[in-house]
C-alpha cells in the first residue's frame, strides 16, 4: 500500500484550521499542531483532501520566560 502521509515536522495548510506542523503521522492517524488552533488529531484518509504542503519555515518555539527568584531581603537589625 502506498503511503501518502506527511512526515513529522512537515509544514501543512488545512482548509479550516490554517497553517500547522505535523507532529506524527501514519496511514491511519495524523496529528497536526496548528498555529492558531492547537493540536488536532485526524483520521488520515479523511483529512488528506483538506491538506496541502506549505513551503513556510516552521515557527520558532516560544521560550517560557524564566522568573528569577528574588533574593531574600536582608533583615535590618537595629542595635542600640
Amino acid at each position: 500500500m502506498a503511503s501518502n502521509t506527511y512526515s513529522q515536522g512537515a509544514q501543512v495548510e488545512h482548509q479550516k484550521f490554517g497553517l500547522g506542523t505535523v507532529m506524527s503521522s501514519s496511514e491511519e492517524r495524523i496529528v497536526i499542531k496548528f498555529d492558531d488552533h492547537g493540536e488536532k488529531k485526524f483520521v488520515t484518509p479523511m483529512v488528506m483532501g483538506s491538506l496541502k504542503k506549505s513551503d513556510r519555515q516552521p515557527p520558532a518555539e516560544k521560550k517560557r520566560a524564566s522568573r528569577k527568584k528574588a533574593a531574600p531581603a536582608a533583615s535590618a537589625v537595629v542595635t542600640n
